[in-house]
Order: C-alpha cells, then sequence, then structure tokens
C-alpha cells in the first residue's frame, strides 16, 4: 500500500508540474519569434542591382490577416506589385508573406541570412529586402555630378552640381545653374553633405533640405508632402 500510495503521489505531482508550466503566460513576441524579429526599425526593399530602393515599416498592430505594414507612398512607382500591399504574416515555415487586404500573398521573401530576406517575381525579377542599418551607405563619391530638383511631376525646376571641393567639416560645395525657381532660389542652397544615409543640402543661413534616396539616381526630400522634391540625377 505504502508503494501505491508514492506512485499516487509522484503522478499527482507531475501533473501539477506540468499545469502550472501550462499556466505561465506565453509571449506571442519573444525574441526568438521571426515576427518580433520584423517589427521596429526601418527595412529597404530593393531589386537586385540596387538601384530601385523603398522603406517597409512592419508593425504589430493586428489587422486582417495579420499584421500592419507601412509602405513608403513612393513604392508602388518602383514596384508595381507592392500598390495593393497592406499587411504581412510569417508562415509556419517562416517565410515572410506581404498581403493585400483579402489575405492573399502579392509578395513571398524567405530569409537567407539572419537579417537579410530574398524573394522572385516572373516579371520584376529578384526582391532582396534587408535592415536599413544593414543596407549599403552611399558615399559622397558616389553622388558628385549633375543633378536637378524637381518637383514629383519630375518637371525640373533648378540645375545643380554637386562638387567635391570641400565647403568646411564634412560640407561639399553645391553650385546652383542660372534659371531656377523662386522657391530654390529663396532658399539659397550652397552646400551638401551626407548625414546618416541622407542627402543634406544646406543654405548660407544654415537651413536645410534633407533627402532620403528613393533609387540611384532619385532621393526624394523629407519628410514627404502633398508636393514633394526629388533631386534627380542627370
Amino acid at each position: 500500500m505504502r508503494r501505491i500510495a508514492i506512485i499516487i503521489i509522484a503522478v499527482a505531482g507531475g501533473l501539477c508540474a506540468a499545469a502550472a508550466q501550462d499556466a505561465q503566460p506565453q509571449n506571442p513576441m519573444a525574441p526568438s519569434d521571426p515576427v518580433s524579429a520584423l517589427v521596429g526599425g526601418t527595412w529597404e526593399f530593393s531589386n537586385a542591382d540596387h538601384d530601385r530602393i523603398c522603406k517597409f515599416n512592419f508593425r504589430a498592430d493586428t489587422v486582417p490577416g495579420g499584421y500592419k505594414l507601412d509602405i513608403d507612398r513612393n513604392c508602388p512607382n518602383l514596384f508595381p506589385p507592392t500598390k495593393t500591399i497592406t499587411a504581412w504574416s510569417v508562415d509556419k515555415y517562416g517565410s515572410l508573406r506581404l498581403l493585400d487586404s483579402r489575405g492573399n500573398a502579392i509578395i513571398e521573401l524567405s530569409e537567407v541570412e539572419s537579417g537579410i530576406y530574398d524573394g522572385f517575381d516572373p516579371q520584376q525579377g529578384r526582391y532582396v529586402m534587408q535592415s536599413a542599418t544593414a543596407a549599403p551607405v552611399r558615399s559622397a563619391d558616389d553622388l558628385v555630378g549633375e543633378w536637378a530638383i524637381a518637383r514629383g511631376t519630375g518637371q525640373p525646376i533648378c540645375a545643380l552640381t554637386l562638387d567635391h571641393a570641400s565647403a568646411g567639416g564634412d560640407n561639399y560645395v553645391l553650385k546652383v545653374k542660372p534659371g531656377c525657381d523662386a522657391q530654390v532660389v529663396r532658399f539659397g542652397p550652397v552646400s551638401w553633405r551626407i548625414s546618416d544615409g541622407e542627402l543634406v543640402v544646406s543654405s548660407s543661413r544654415g537651413q536645410t533640405w534633407r533627402f532620403e534616396e528613393n533609387d540611384a539616381n532619385t532621393w526624394q526630400r523629407v519628410p514627404e508632402t502633398a508636393d514633394p522634391f526629388l533631386l534627380v540625377r542627370q
């Protein structure tokens, strides 16, 4: 009888321990969860040549079919399939699925190494997505040359040169050509530099216009406005 009592106590103890473990709250966004690895920070979405680039921000807010995804307004111009993407999810195999409002996967990406995702579309070719902090950073040498300031319609309103001559500190000389739009003339750009991945244009009064890369030949002024300004390589 004593032996049976010991067995009963042992079994009961095991069941209690299992129940206590099941009762512990589970964190669906634990650090090892592939979902949590995407949330927070900016991700860079590009083609294989890295000459078409836009930005994604993955949110933890739930929406029909998955989680909320914020996409650059200019992204559909560079990658038409992204026009209908509103959400994202990670399937049981770890693949990243970018979804439309009906939950259909428009783009699917697989993690090929830590923080880098890869996908393919028969019409668009290869896609690459990586953390913006790990993405290649443009140097000043990449940007020296002839550029134009244009409105969102693509109509140039000012021609200028990003020169390699020093304007003091981290700044380089910017030369404005005659015939510029009055708004650019009032601003009066005289120098430029690269700062935290942005192209910063400065006036003689210390005012700045900041531009973020859309692709290798186009930078868009940030923050975005209804009437955006672009820097377009000539």
